[in-house]
């Protein structure tokens, strides 16, 4: 079977892209939150997409996405993000919300909390409608965090190990406007972003490999 006509065109965003041997100042970041009907992959579907660029350690409000999914019956977790089916009714179908979602991250470099589980269901729902898997970096903002406090540049006896969004957000006090909406926690989370990024700056992590490398706990002594 030949390609979708879609994972055709997002290969050639890969085509001159970041290389993770290259510097992040000129990167463009894509700062990402979806809500889903639920947490299963295999079986739940996102509802809403909100996404918002950085680059050039500014976020820039024209660069920003955002999607309404339908979806068939309320479940548990619209008592954490608020949007019930009747509300999403006026959203776009799964594949047409995804495919201007996909065109508009190009080869962005994603980067959210906890952002491997948003990552894992777009690309299910990539596969579902599309038959690929996005290929872009990713950057996941609270691995990003626990690694800076390991090297010794973030207070720990301020942020007292509470490594969540809202944990970082009283840290850096960022305020958490639109708490558990997509573009909201986007939005804070790409605040964050920035700050951990100067933080980065400061110990010389300047290549895009060392802002996508994946957090590993320090072995214990015993």
């Amino acid at each position: 079977m030949d390609p979708h006509p879609l994972a055709l065109a997002h290969r050639t965003f890969f085509e001159p892209t970041w290389d993770l041997h290259l510097g992040w100042e000129n990167a463009r970041f894509v700062v990402l939150d979806t809500e889903a009907t639920g947490l299963d992959v295999k079986r739940d579907h996102i509802v809403s997409y909100g996404a918002v660029g950085v680059s050039h350690f500014q976020i820039y409000l024209d660069d920003s996405f955002e999607a309404l999914v339908p979806f068939v019956h309320n479940t548990s977790s619209v008592a954490v993000h608020g949007i019930t089916r009747e509300q999403a009714e006026a959203g776009m179908p799964e594949d047409e919300a995804l495919e201007q979602f996909l065109n508009y991250l190009r080869d962005g470099v994603i980067v959210g909390h906890h952002i491997n589980h948003d990552i894992e269901m777009i690309n299910a729902a990539c596969r579902r409608n599309f038959g690929f898997t996005m290929r872009n970096l990713s950057v996941d903002t609270m691995g990003l965090a626990l690694r800076l406090a390991d090297a010794g540049a973030l207070n720990e006896d301020q942020l007292r190990r509470d490594f969540s969004l809202d944990g970082l957000s009283r840290f850096f006090r960022v305020r958490p406007a639109d708490r558990h909406t997509a573009a909201g926690d986007a939005f804070i989370t790409a605040q964050i972003f920035l700050r951990l990024l100067k933080i980065a700056k400061r110990l010389s992590w300047l290549r895009l490999g060392q802002l996508t490398q994946v957090y590993q706990p320090p072995e214990s002594s015993g």
